[in-house]
């Protein structure tokens, strides 16, 4: 007698199938997607190079970086009559370190309603030099192009001239830290201060004309002075059409710093790794495999080569190396790219030996926002800022190499085909979806 009761029990349900399952296909088909639904479109013939190989540069991107139409317009909000005080940005560590912090403390005096006095480069511990602003950039172009955004001044008025800047620094504070609560109080009482920014800042807090003046100084206001613009020039020029620029990281100072084991590499660079460790001792064991899963570790050349080769990189591309002195394991990259350039084999021995290191840094930087195509094995200062920049000129030939997609395959054992299919994948899903292309600050998605 069970088994009619059984019967009727599930027909019902299957009736109700029926009904709901087309309604749901309807519903999946036509929804709009989200912005966390929407499909990496599939390649397609039309990505393949005359060669019949998919390059990454020919993928069909759906999304770009660009500037926001609300600071590109100009100074969205009339100077106050009255200043609160002079404010002098003190900038620390390499070039781009120091333009980092100069565009956020041109922020922060229009945030305070302060006049900004020209900022003071401390370069001599990191670069050995003691080079300054105006050694580097043209002080009177970005006098000008900040007219509007925020009062700026060459020389203090004679009261205060004589005086040394009351010193705030905010650069240890880890919390967000806000600005007109812990800083506006230090102006409005001594006039005329000296701040380090903050690495973390309640940048929610702007209003839009801080931003756009922050916006404004970090993109449009820094041009090299001319003899360096000309250096810089004179270097693009010589470096054979077209070419990819690529900011390659494998310096013992910086291998050592990311406390990062490697089993294979040269006698030679062990013991320049080792003697730049001091007390910052390797990780080893499960600590050093999830430190190395969690993309910390600087790509050697030799894997910065393999990653290059499975996004359809040429190998007869012409590179022009964007780094510093005393690269390990250059041979890993240069026994595959051949096309290798630097700046001391297209300059003079002469020009090379004179430059110090924010003159080696500008060059760098001014070849690779000028480049047909940049890549970075890291995403500093410099990568920040060279991206960006490219977005403002409408060059969107930009990739950064994900350190942690390469450690967790290389972990699961990957190899050959299987390795080069992955690391493709990986970094087609950032191309297409203009992944860490630009600064969120002063740029707005734009979906293509």
């Amino acid at each position: 007698m069970s088994l009619p009761v059984s019967r009727l029990s599930v027909r019902p349900i299957f009736r109700v199938v029926f009904v709901l399952l087309p309604l749901l296909l309807v519903f999946v088909l036509f929804s709009p997607p989200t912005p966390f639904s929407e499909k990496i479109p599939q390649s397609d013939p039309a990505e393949l190079s005359s060669k019949g190989k998919l390059v990454i540069w020919d993928v069909r991107r759906i999304v770009d970086w660009r500037p926001c139409k609300w600071w590109k317009g100009g100074a969205i909000a009339a100077l106050p009559t009255k200043s609160n005080g002079y404010i002098r940005v003190d900038c620390y560590g390499g070039l781009n370190q120091m333009r980092r912090d100069l565009c956020d403390g041109v922020g922060i005096a229009r945030l305070l309603n302060a006049t900004l006095v020209l900022p003071k480069f401390e370069v001599a511990a990191y670069w050995n030099e003691s080079s300054g602003f105006a050694d580097v950039f043209d002080v009177d172009y970005f006098v000008q192009q900040l007219k509007g955004f925020v009062e700026v001044t060459k020389e203090l008025p004679p009261e205060i001239a004589n005086k040394e800047p009351f010193r705030v620094d905010c650069s240890k504070r880890k919390s967000q830290f806000d600005y007109v609560e812990s800083v506006l109080p230090f102006l409005l009482e001594h006039r005329f201060i000296a701040i380090t920014p903050a690495m973390s800042q309640r940048r929610d807090r702007y209003p839009l004309y801080a931003k756009a003046a922050l916006c404004q100084a970090c993109y449009n206001a820094l041009r090299l002075t001319r003899s360096l613009e000309s250096k810089s020039t004179e270097l693009l020029n010589a470096i054979p059409k077209p070419f990819l620029s690529l900011h390659l990281r494998f310096e013992p100072d910086m291998v050592a710093y990311s406390q990062c084991e490697y089993t294979d590499l040269s006698s030679s660079s062990m013991a320049a790794i080792d003697a730049a460790r001091g007390d910052r001792k390797p990780f080893s064991g499960e600590a050093a495999r999830s430190w190395r899963n969690r993309g910390k570790c600087p790509l050697a050349p030799k894997e910065t080569a393999l990653i290059l080769q499975a996004l359809g990189i040429p190998r007869n591309t012409t590179i022009y190396l964007a780094a510093g002195d005393g690269l390990l394991e250059i041979e890993g990259l240069t026994s595959v790219y051949t096309n290798v350039y630097t700046k001391s084999s297209l300059l003079s021995n002469e020009d090379f030996e004179r430059m110090h290191g924010n003159t080696k840094a500008a060059l760098d930087y001014y070849v690779s926002i000028n480049s047909d195509a940049y890549i970075a094995t890291y995403f500093g200062n410099m990568d920040k800022m060279v991206a960006a920049m490219r977005a403002v000129k409408g060059l969107f030939r930009t990739l950064f190499l994900s350190r942690r997609a390469f450690a967790q395959y290389t972990a699961m054992e990957l190899k050959g085909k299987d390795l080069v299919e992955a690391m493709w994948k990986s970094h087609r899903a950032d191309f297409v979806l203009g992944r860490g292309s630009a600064l969120p600050d002063c740029f707005c998605e734009f979906k293509l």
